[in-house]
């Protein structure tokens, strides 16, 4: 249900201009910063008019109160966040200026805002990115085409058997798989050491990739194991984020959904879907604090939910009613 909106005071209108006036003067902040002050301010103002109050004698009860009925009207944390910082520069505003002897929400804590659940591919769509890449290597290629067809099979082999992060895989070194071609010796983030097993897949992709490597002159001797140019470098993390986008269309997915961080979190989140457990995952992923491991739980989660209401005939029954 919309609120209605209370007309704002003669001197809640007065002090709403003079704070404006400084921005514009004192900060020079651009005319889409000032109509979203005027805005954010203009309504916490009517708030405070409906309660019978005004700015210079508002209590930090009056701006929990606000936050509230903007939480209920299901304004997301983001925004919420962003009418308090308003919130809170006007105040401080009236306080420099006399009209306040103290700042209402200096003891007000931000919205939490809550993490972002990771976006993730499913088994099907991993399936048909890798087949599209495998597609490419058999397709009649020659030279420097052949190599790179090659080369993404490989790291999008790699990366999805392994979920490093896109610097571990396009860093890594020549030598890396001289020992032991079943595993990997990654140094992580603060030079923490982790093995991470390879999968038949991600073998035979790189056997297949280096065989053709080894045919070229110019990068057989590089110290990396997906050189590029002239071999002094590895490729970057945006050639194969450009690369990985191209085998998404050939795929049929829709490049935005697709990228090298996107793979890691569906290895994660596909191991734990059937059955790996946390620590395990955890060590894979190089992550120092299994609290940031814990977030892939909630991508299942959410996915189990959406699965149930989408399918379970008691949920179509309950929407149909509440329609």
């Amino acid at each position: 249900m919309a609120r209605t909106t209370p007309s704002l005071t003669r001197a809640s209108s007065s002090e709403l201009s003079l704070f404006i006036e400084m921005l514009m003067a004192e900060r020079g902040a651009a005319s889409h910063t000032i109509d979203a002050y005027t805005r954010d301010l203009a309504d916490f103002l009517a708030f405070l008019a409906g309660k019978k109050t005004e700015a210079a004698m508002a209590t930090a009860d009056h701006v929990r109160a606000y936050l509230e009925v903007l939480a209920a009207d299901g304004l997301a944390p983001t925004s919420r966040s962003r009418k308090l910082s308003a919130i809170r520069q006007f105040f401080r505003f009236l306080l420099a200026e006399g009209v306040r002897k103290d700042d209402p929400t200096s003891a007000i804590d931000s919205p939490r805002r809550g993490r972002p659940l990771p976006k993730v591919l499913s088994l099907a769509e991993v399936d048909a990115l890798i087949q599209a890449a495998k597609k490419a290597c058999a397709a009649n290629l020659e030279g420097a085409a052949r190599l790179r067809a090659y080369r993404l099979n490989a790291l999008l082999e790699t990366l999805y058997a392994s979920g490093l992060r896109v610097s571990e895989l396009v860093g890594l070194p020549r030598n890396v798989l001289a020992v032991d071609d079943r595993v990997l010796t990654i140094t992580g983030k603060g030079g923490r050491e982790r093995l991470v097993p390879l999968n038949r897949a991600a073998r035979e992709a790189l056997s297949a990739y280096l065989a053709l490597l080894a045919q070229e002159e110019a990068l057989k001797a590089s110290a990396f194991l997906f050189p590029s140019g002239d071999g002094a470098q590895h490729i970057t993390r945006q050639r194969f984020g450009q690369e990985l986008k191209a085998a998404a269309l050939a795929a049929g997915l829709d490049p935005a959904t697709v990228s090298p961080h996107v793979l890691r979190h569906a290895f994660a989140s596909h191991l734990l879907e059937r059955g790996a457990d946390l620590r395990t995952v955890q060590q894979l992923l190089g992550h120092a604090d299994i609290s940031t491991t814990q977030i892939y739980t909630h991508v299942i989660e959410e996915r189990l939910r959406r699965l149930v209401e989408e399918h379970h005939p008691l949920a179509k029954v309950r929407l149909t009613k509440q329609r």
